[in-house]
């Protein structure tokens, strides 16, 4: 009995740590990253007149489309380790019609 009783004790102490990961130390975070990768290189490729399949394929598909400002691509990009963020850029471009107009790069 007092064997049972043991096991059934373990079982119910390895579920109940379970939901608790957070309070035990961990000594590895995986790095997360969010948007579209965005680098200085890429944006000093980028010119005035460009036209907006030239500029995809440098930067990629713009993360977000604005359905009411189409001549706007936005571009963000986010990487964090644990709760604290590492990197964050932001790069705005404006078009008229077809070609591009402006680059606005904002890194944080």
């Amino acid at each position: 009995m007092l064997h049972m009783s043991l096991r059934a004790a373990c079982v119910l102490l390895s579920v109940l740590t379970a939901g608790c990961e957070s309070m035990l130390p961990s000594f590895y975070t995986v790095p997360v990253r969010q948007g579209n990768y965005v680098d200085q290189t890429m944006v000093s490729r980028l010119r005035p007149g460009m036209t907006k399949q030239q500029v995809q394929r440098i930067m990629g598909t713009p993360l977000i489309t604005d359905p009411f400002h189409q001549d706007r691509w936005d571009y963000y990009y986010q990487k964090s380790k644990g709760t604290e963020i590492a990197e964050r850029r932001q790069v705005t471009l404006y078009f008229q019609g077809d070609t591009l107009a402006r680059v606005e790069n904002a890194e944080n």
